[in-house]
């Protein structure tokens, strides 16, 4: 009987692909007409991968076909459960830390009572130059979501 690998193993497969045949994230995205944020998450399994475009990558990449239904599937977001390890990502973690209050106060206070979603979001990562050394600019786009009370779904 086959046995079908989890997410965890394709993702695993995923980057020593990747890596043994040289191949960028930006490639990879460019290969499927996707942004390179969205397409790195998606093969790190944070998005459902359409069957088609998942067909590519896995062709591109030497992975059995078998891998496709499952790069297509709903995955379980996230992963975070403390502070992280890894030093970038804490980096990131210790940022929103830091300016997570400033950021949520002036949200409000430009937007209204709300969230930005990450449901309906956009992120960019490019490098800028600088004299002191290249700077890391990240942008997150997000709708913004207003909290609403609706007195018709009162029970």
């Amino acid at each position: 009987m086959l046995e079908i690998m989890n997410r965890s193993q394709i993702t695993e497969q995923i980057i020593a692909a990747r890596l043994a045949k040289g191949l960028t994230w930006q490639e990879l995205a460019d290969a499927i007409d996707k942004p390179v944020v969205w397409t790195t998450s998606a093969l790190l399994g944070q998005h459902p991968i359409p069957a088609e475009l998942g067909e590519t990558l896995a062709g591109l990449l030497g992975l059995d076909p078998e891998v496709v239904p499952v790069l297509a599937a709903v995955p379980m977001r996230g992963g975070l459960t403390g502070p992280p390890t890894d030093p970038t990502i804490y980096r990131l973690y210790e940022a929103v830390g830091v300016y997570g209050p400033a950021i949520k106060e002036l949200i409000h206070e430009q937007f209204g009572d709300g969230i930005m979603s990450a449901i309906n979001f956009s992120m960019d990562i490019e490098r800028k130059p600088h004299p002191g050394g290249d700077r890391v600019v990240i942008t997150f786009d997000g709708k913004f979501l207003p909290y609403e009370w609706n007195s018709a779904n009162r029970a």
